[in-house]
């Protein structure tokens, strides 16, 4: 960690949530948009805002679309550098999550210009240009403003072949569920905040929150992958739900396979969680059948903002295997099989234990 000016506050002392736990409830979010009137979708838009999918999906010609998203949030680290990275890998993983691949971004900038030095503020942007030449791609411009919290993030553009698209909403009964990376990001933000996470465990934060979702592409050409996502805000619950009802099923999760970084489930039973994960929780726990012996830790875990978090895959039983490999391939050596959709039951998501 950096220490660029010891005048200076921590950033994560200048923002009332960090990371994907500044995104909106689901519940709030959803209610909200009820009253937004919607045009007509031009039908290039293969994929828009009805799922609430990853990204915008416009169709150009018969072998290419445009893959268009941007996520943006408060600090959820004190490094600055560490920060701009974060942010600039969870934008670009809306990209990889459509099985697309990124072509280039535009910078989104608001900061404190009276609060935090100019050599701060370009730390950030120089930990987001780290991520997209990571990426193979440029910030080709963007947008800054004097806001009160810091806030950083990108626009990223992507292209993708239009019939290897994945959305939320194409998994099939049968398919089995296989997460990318491992759960926790936002409860080590937490101890983060409480002086309370160590060298090591901040250290496996940030490998996890810059590692780029780059086996998407490949994965989308798998033909048995009919779904794909990544794990942000929302939680696991929250976009295992977004596959549930898009696709009219039931996703069952098998919560003792789920990965987990290190120390978060010991930090998780001392109570060190995010406001986040209960607003979650209250956002769609009607929806969600759990063991009646599931602790508390165990839901906020469940629930849990993930911020740059992994992949989550919907796929026939017979391309597992392959999955995996892909996972391996790009150096994804916590990815396994967590769950499966069956036929759409009571509630859109059951935990096993």
């Amino acid at each position: 960690m950096t220490d660029i000016s010891i005048q200076e506050p921590r950033l994560t002392s200048l923002s009332h949530g960090g990371g994907c736990g500044c995104k909106i409830a689901p519940g709030v979010l959803s209610e909200i948009l009820k009253s937004v009137p919607q045009l007509p979708f031009p039908k290039e838009l293969l994929i828009g805002i009805e799922t609430s999918d990853d990204a915008a999906v416009y169709q150009i010609n018969e072998s290419q679309a445009i893959v268009a998203t941007t996520d943006f949030f408060m600090p959820i680290v004190d490094d600055p550098f560490d920060f701009g990275m974060i942010a600039a890998t969870n934008a670009i993983s809306d990209i990889y999550a459509m099985g697309g691949t990124p072509l280039f971004a535009l910078a989104l900038v608001g900061m404190p210009i009276k609060v935090l030095s100019n050599a701060t503020i370009a730390r950030i942007l120089e930990g987001g240009a780290e991520a997209c030449r990571s990426a193979g791609i440029p910030i080709a411009g963007g947008h800054t403003i004097d806001s009160v919290e810091p806030i950083y993030g990108l626009v990223a553009i992507g292209i993708v072949d239009p019939k290897r698209v994945k959305s939320n909403a194409a998994a099939k009964a049968g398919d089995v569920l296989i997460l990318g990376k491992p759960l926790g990001v936002g409860i080590l933000s937490a101890a983060l905040k409480k002086d309370l996470l160590g060298d090591a465990g901040y250290q496996e934060m940030i490998a996890n929150t810059t590692k780029l979702n780059s086996a998407g592409p490949e994965l989308a050409k798998l033909s048995g992958v009919h779904a794909l996502t990544d794990v942000t805000g929302f939680g696991l619950a929250g976009h295992t739900l977004e596959f549930a009802r898009g696709s009219k099923l039931t996703a069952q999760i098998q919560w003792d396979q789920v990965p987990l970084l290190s120390n978060v489930q010991s930090l998780a039973d001392q109570g060190v969680i995010t406001g986040a994960s209960e607003r979650n929780w209250q956002s769609y726990g009607k929806d969600v059948c759990l063991p009646e012996q599931f602790s508390p830790a165990q839901q906020a875990l469940l629930t849990d903002p993930q911020t740059s978090g992994g992949l989550l895959v919907s796929c026939s039983p017979d391309a597992v295997e392959n999955v995996l490999e892909i996972f391996k391939q790009h150096q994804f050596l916590d990815a396994c099989v967590i769950g499966q959709m069956t036929g759409k039951q009571d509630q859109y998501l059951t935990v096993l234990l």
